[in-house]
């Protein structure tokens, strides 16, 4: 039997992996195959967690998570040698990759006969800006997907479910839109019950490669002020478009906090206990090619180091 795929594309931030998580840990009976960019992201409870190997975490549940490293097809190839065979494939992109050269890929004739693309999946977050559909990117995305998911509506403020989905529409974009809450989508729509193969997909022409995010790297060997970089960061967040680290604080010692940035918002959330023989706070930061310069980042986040 054919192994379907479920492809979750958005945009850096959107909330994908929330989704994925959501997925997996409400799998009802499916075994699902998570490929993912972003393997440390992925917040399974410990329970569900039966064990690893080769790169591979098995799930209690049945399902199982990898990292996309190298080459999508031979990772599918891969997951489709496994005994027994998953349900169903859900890839999540990366957040700035054009969606429609992975569906490219995956009209590969031996990966369609083997596992077609059912669903095309799009988390866009609430609070988006309207105007910033217009990117290109964003545009792709949107275009390519079945389904678009908004997330973080209870972050997003009054009226901004309304605004976006207009928005959506003036993109004259086909896709189901639909709320989800705390990454939560209805089944039904993310896995149709059918006993026919999808249709091959038209992504469109092949466009240039275009790089126009960087990632930069910061790491301490000693604990954070709270207060500092949270100044730090307030100063650096009008150039991000993405942050996020694990960090040990002045004000809590031995505690690890998880960081993350995205569409303007900083979060942060207890973390399990830091691991021997690593930096005491490890951030990177995303942001458009030379927006950022890694002196201005080492400036900044030094001084948020505590006193030696």
């Amino acid at each position: 039997m054919p192994v379907p795929i479920l492809l979750v594309t958005g945009f850096l931030g959107a909330g994908k992996t929330t989704v994925v998580n959501h997925l997996l840990a409400n799998a009802d009976g499916r075994r699902i195959a998570a490929v993912v960019n972003d393997f440390g992201a992925i917040n399974i409870d410990a329970e569900l967690i039966a064990g690893a190997s080769d790169g591979v975490v098995s799930l209690s549940n049945g399902c199982i998570c990898c990292s996309l490293e190298g080459d999508l097809l031979r990772t599918l190839a891969t997951l489709l040698r496994r005994d027994p065979k998953p349900d169903t494939i859900v890839i999540e992109t990366s957040g700035v990759a054009d969606p429609a050269d992975i569906v490219r890929n995956l009209m590969d004739p031996v990966i369609l006969r083997e596992a077609p693309l059912e669903t095309v999946l799009c988390v866009l977050d609430a609070a988006t800006p309207p105007a910033a559909l217009n990117d290109a990117l964003q545009r792709s995305q949107l275009r390519v997907a079945d389904i678009v998911a908004l997330s973080k509506l209870d972050l997003a403020g009054e009226g901004a479910g309304v605004r976006i989905r207009e928005a959506i529409r003036a993109q004259r974009v086909a896709a189901v839109v639909v709320d989800a809450k705390q990454g939560g989508i209805p089944s039904a729509l993310l896995f149709p019950a059918s006993d026919r193969a999808p249709a091959p997909r038209q992504p469109g022409p092949k466009r240039p490669a275009e790089d126009r995010f960087e990632t930069l790297s910061w790491t301490s060997d000693r604990p954070l002020s709270l207060p500092r970089l949270q100044q730090a960061i307030g100063k650096l967040a009008p150039k991000l478009a993405r942050a996020k680290g694990l960090f040990e604080t002045i004000e809590q010692p031995g505690r690890q906090m998880v960081f993350q940035f995205a569409g303007g918002r900083a979060t942060l959330a207890p973390g399990e206990a830091p691991a021997p023989g690593v930096p005491r706070a490890r951030i990177v930061f995303i942001a458009e090619l030379g927006v950022l310069s890694k002196p201005e980042i080492d400036a900044l986040m030094d001084g948020c180091v505590a006193p030696g």
